[in-house]
């Protein structure tokens, strides 16, 4: 799945020590760029974190996973980035074909030759 927006809050760092391990997290939330923003939390574990680095303001695109489980009879629920994409800010290119909201670019309109031999077809352009 995918969201794009903006990055309004970067949460502290959690790290901590598993069977496999130390572990780290990072929690940010993007605000999205609708009439009607919504704001969703989504997180990076462990080399993400340093792969996509994030800040505050950042536009961005993020691919992520959803999952829930279950732990002593309550349910969470996770959103897990695995790519996350900056978008270009004011009319600049960003990194894929499609903008960052997902769409596809607006098509090329055509070019008509408005040469002299055109003046008697009888056509308005």
């Amino acid at each position: 799945m995918e969201i794009s927006g903006k990055i309004i809050a970067v949460l502290p760092l959690q790290s901590g020590e598993g069977r496999n391990g130390t572990w780290r997290s990072q929690d940010y939330v993007l605000e999205t760029q609708e009439q009607y923003p919504k704001k969703v939390c989504f997180n990076l574990f462990g080399n993400k974190i340093d792969q996509f680095p994030i800040a505050i303001d950042d536009q961005v695109n993020v691919s992520f996973d959803i999952e829930s489980r279950e732990w002593n009879g309550r349910w969470f629920t996770s959103i897990r980035a695995w790519k996350v994409e900056k978008a270009a800010i004011s009319g600049e290119t960003v990194d894929s074909v499609a903008d960052f909201n997902g769409a596809p670019p607006p098509p090329v309109p055509p070019v008509f030759d408005a040469s002299p031999a055109d003046e008697g077809s009888g056509l308005p352009f």
